[in-house]
């Protein structure tokens, strides 16, 4: 089967590409474009990695019988260029799509607003519409915890009211969940949002906390902690995710087809809107995809410590505009939907970080 993952070259999009051509039963198109929001050698350092699993998977079956296909390729594109992305998929014909792609970070998108409406809003809108003209069974996109703003309360359920988020990247991944709503009900496609909580892990990115904390700790300058460490946060190791987000994709909801819009023949003839959904699954359906078991910031920082064998020069600081003071996933109805549950301990997660933190960085 083939399945096109856009952000790729991005740390939970890396992971997804490998799990998926590591199975040795998919046709993986990665897309990226690789922008330079963070180190670019990170993102073709994964890249790399990815080009190796490829590369193994080849060699062991080349022996037995002749492939069909390239267990994963990629592709340098931006996805918010509409004309060029609609014809990427138009070509390749995805069974699945797995939408990573996005510019992250809670704290710059209030700075930066620009590069978010584009990347998030736009770009999100280019996919979609790509996926309305050349239909795959599923889309799977990335939302966020971020979603869940002002008033919410821990643990975060689905259907939670969300229409308060407090950073402008908070708000377009709420946009993107309003966005897939209408696809999926006016054109009949089967998409699921995904609310990742607080990712860490191996490939993580550098303007991550483990990562910017990590590196703190071994160069011994300051580590800022915002909230005095006190923030409470629903860290999720990065395989947790990648077994959410497969399982998920593979598994789409049967839906009847799409209730048609109303139309003034439509309403000329008595059919209400009820009517014409009746029979009809709900047209989207979201996931939280996380952890359950939130901890304070500086607790997560006395972890990293006894694991680099160093202390940390603790900065506190008070609380950072557009930060939520706890994320905590319910995880009811991903449990239900297929089975879910994270698997990896923080103390376990953190080691598996530390080891690749110290090889990759040398540090």
């Amino acid at each position: 089967m083939k399945v096109l993952v856009t952000g790729a070259a991005g740390f939970i999009g890396y992971h997804v590409a490998r799990r998926l051509a590591e199975t040795k039963k998919c046709e993986v198109l990665g897309v990226d474009n690789v922008s330079d929001y963070y180190d670019v050698a990170l993102k073709r350092a994964r890249l790399a990695e990815l080009a190796k699993i490829a590369e193994r998977v080849d060699a062991k079956d080349s022996g037995v019988a002749a492939k069909s296909f390239e267990t994963f390729r990629f592709l340098q594109a931006d996805f918010a260029d509409a004309e060029k992305f609609g014809g990427l998929v138009a070509h390749f014909k995805p069974d699945y799509v797995v939408h990573l792609g996005a510019q992250p970070g809670v704290r710059l998108s209030m700075e930066q607003p620009a590069a978010y409406t584009r990347s998030n809003l736009d770009g999100f809108a280019s996919v979609l519409e790509a996926c309305r003209r050349t239909p795959p069974r599923h889309v799977v996109f990335a939302s966020s915890s971020s979603v869940y703003g002002a008033g919410a309360k821990a643990p975060f359920r689905e259907d939670d009211n969300t229409d308060q988020p407090i950073s402008y990247y908070g708000a377009t991944k709420k946009a993107n969940e309003v966005m897939a709503h209408s696809y999926a009900h006016v054109h009949g496609l089967n998409i699921t949002g995904l609310r990742f909580f607080t990712v860490y892990g191996p490939w993580g990115r550098p303007d991550m906390a483990p990562t910017l904390f990590a590196r703190a700790i071994c160069e011994g300058k300051p580590l800022k902690l915002f909230n005095a460490g006190k923030n409470l946060r629903d860290f999720t190791y990065v395989d947790d995710i990648v077994d959410g987000v497969v399982k998920v994709l593979l598994y789409p909801e049967a839906r009847q087809s799409a209730a048609p819009v109303a139309t003034a023949a439509t309403r000329a003839a008595g059919l209400t809107s009820a009517k014409q959904s009746e029979g009809t699954n709900p047209p989207l359906r979201i996931f939280n995809v996380g952890h359950h078991r939130p901890v304070e910031t500086i607790l997560f920082v006395r972890m990293l410590e006894e694991l680099l064998g160093k202390k940390a020069a603790v900065e506190h600081l008070p609380p950072q505009p557009g930060d939520m003071f706890e994320t905590c996933a319910d995880l009811a109805r991903i449990q239900a939907a297929i089975g879910f549950a994270p698997k990896v301990p923080l103390e376990d997660g953190l080691r598996r970080f530390v080891e690749w933190f110290r090889g990759y960085y040398r540090l």
